[in-house]
């Protein structure tokens, strides 16, 4: 897989502050989505990968990975915004909080660039995401390699990345996030900065005062919506 990603030379620019070669991810379990927005929110850059290790059945069975989803960062007037492309849905941009809480519950996993991207880099990473924008998903062509009407995950962020001049792909559509984050990390790109297990919201405990019967029927009905939860997030992707 990783052949499918070909690194290039990154010339002028600056080496990245905030991470370096020798660094191991640290894992950092939370709670709540604010506390993951707010830690997320104080490591990202322009070019950041948030790579999600989902539940997804699908796509762990094929790529025998974790990773499951994979999407793209920019700031933009000092707030980072999130693309990605996701089935039922298509290529977006959302903002921080609203994409942690698209994958909750999941682990996150931040790719930092080793090196930061200049100013001409950052512009065209971002106006290659934004000109993708509404088209939507397709993940069928990725056993084909061509290219089709829809757009997968990490043929969107491949291709802004290739866009940018950061990497090559020879056949993006064929690219996942497993070999997208093996081709990145193995060509001394990209670096494992972060890991955040973000929790579902909980919910609120039945009143002492709840007769028997209500509270049945609350942890019944709390059962069958996690249960349809799981369900959708395994087989359909969502």
């Amino acid at each position: 897989m990783s052949a499918l990603i070909l690194a290039v030379a990154v010339a002028s620019v600056s080496p990245s502050k905030s991470v370096s070669p020798s660094e191991t991810a640290e894992q950092l379990k939370v709670e709540s989505l604010g506390e993951a927005e707010a830690r997320l929110r104080r490591e990202v850059q322009t070019g950041s990968l948030l790579v999600t290790q989902g539940d997804c059945l699908a796509i762990r069975v094929y790529t025998q990975s974790p990773y499951t989803h994979v999407a793209a960062v920019v700031i933009r007037n000092g707030q980072p915004f999130v693309y990605d492309s996701a089935n039922g849905v298509g290529s977006r941009c959302l903002t921080l909080k609203n994409y942690i809480v698209s994958q909750s519950p999941s682990e996150i996993h931040l790719f930092q660039p080793l090196r930061e991207f200049n100013p001409a880099r950052r512009r065209k990473f971002e106006t290659s995401l934004d000109g993708q924008l509404g088209r939507p998903y397709g993940i069928r062509h990725h056993l084909t390699g061509e290219r089709a009407a829809g757009l997968h995950c990490s043929e969107y962020v491949t291709d802004a990345l290739q866009y940018c001049g950061v990497i090559r792909a020879r056949r993006p559509s064929r690219v996942s996030p497993a070999s997208l984050v093996l081709g990145i990390t193995q060509h001394d790109l990209y670096l494992a900065s972060l890991k955040v297990r973000v929790q579902p919201p909980q919910s609120d405990s039945v009143p002492a005062t709840e007769s028997w019967c209500s509270q049945l029927w609350n942890d019944t009905r709390a059962c069958t919506a996690e249960c349809y939860r799981k369900t959708k997030s395994w087989v359909f992707c969502q």
